[in-house]
């Protein structure tokens, strides 16, 4: 039987990745996500799973903070949208995160690393093909890295395609995108065959430990009406925007229309080269060549 429960939803994430009884799944996808370089063998939950208060508050904080056993401090969230300020606010969190660790007396070079990762269950980079992207602080050219106490990972899960052969997956960033993306129609034995680690029975479990328990299930399906909600939300305001930019263009490109019309006439009176192409400039601009021939034109007479 499928296991049905999207770990995408922002419950059912926190569930697996910032949960105090399952620090095993979030040692593994750190690993998988960061290179396993340093290897890490123990994860503080900063803000554990609490479950208290989720159907009702739509700004529960369901991102997963935790420390590292190297001491690297990291914000892990799951993003189902694609929000505009998506890049600055990914920024500001991995600076805060790394401005907080300072206290009176201490030095500079006791700060550690603070690193961000967000699955992103929606395209920000179509220009690449990579799913995995990486972001610090590096010069362009010559490559050189300044330092890597600020980190960004993007995991974008739409640009997953899975092989077709159905064998064992091998790459670990891969094992955790194949598991966000196909374990809710997937039975807990398929996902055990096809990623090949005893780290996916436990994230079965957890998924279908929420579709089992009364509460959890429907804790669960509130967060997934919100989620619904704000896509249709976000889809609306896209698609008045949409209408209303058309709008705005066609009242623009008529009035541009009469700017060149008046703009021909006066180069024609003047004995001048007539414009072409006048439709493609700014209304500024339009203005601006009306406003100088007019000028001109009586001048002359």
């Amino acid at each position: 039987m499928v296991i049905g429960i999207d770990p995408t939803v922002d419950f059912a994430f926190k569930k697996l990745l910032g949960s105090r009884d399952h620090p095993t799944l979030t040692i593994s996808f750190i690993n998988a996500v960061l290179g396993g370089t340093p290897h890490i063998t123990g994860v503080e939950i900063l803000n554990p799973f609490l479950d208290k208060g989720f159907d009702d508050d739509k700004l529960a904080i369901l991102d997963v903070k935790a420390r590292d056993d190297h001491g690297r401090w990291l914000n892990i969230e799951m993003q189902t949208t694609l929000p505009g300020e998506l890049p600055s606010r990914l920024a500001y969190y991995v600076a805060a995160q790394y401005v907080e660790q300072m206290r009176e007396g201490d030095h500079y070079w006791e700060l550690t690393p603070s690193i961000g990762i967000c699955l992103l269950d929606d395209i920000l980079f179509r220009e690449v093909p990579d799913l995995h992207l990486e972001f610090q602080l590096r010069s362009h050219r010559p490559a050189l890295q300044l330092t890597d106490c600020m980190q960004i990972h993007l995991l974008e899960l739409p640009k997953y395609t899975p092989a077709s052969d159905n064998g064992i997956i091998t790459d670990p960033i891969e094992k955790w995108v194949h598991f966000f993306r196909r374990a809710k129609d997937s039975t807990p034995q398929e996902l055990i065959d096809r990623l090949g680690e005893e780290v996916f029975a436990e994230a079965s479990g957890v998924l279908e430990m929420i579709a089992k328990t009364p509460r959890e299930r429907e804790l669960y399906e509130a967060r997934l009406k919100l989620q619904r909600d704000e896509h249709a939300r976000l889809q609306a305001a896209e698609d008045q925007g949409r209408a209303e930019g058309f709008q705005e263009g066609h009242a623009e490109g008529f009035q541009a229309g009469e700017f060149a019309g008046r703009i021909r006439l006066l180069q024609k009176l003047l004995k001048l080269p007539i414009s072409q192409e006048l439709e493609s400039r700014s209304l500024d601009e339009l203005a601006s060549m009306e406003h100088e021939l007019e000028r001109r034109f009586s001048d002359e007479s």
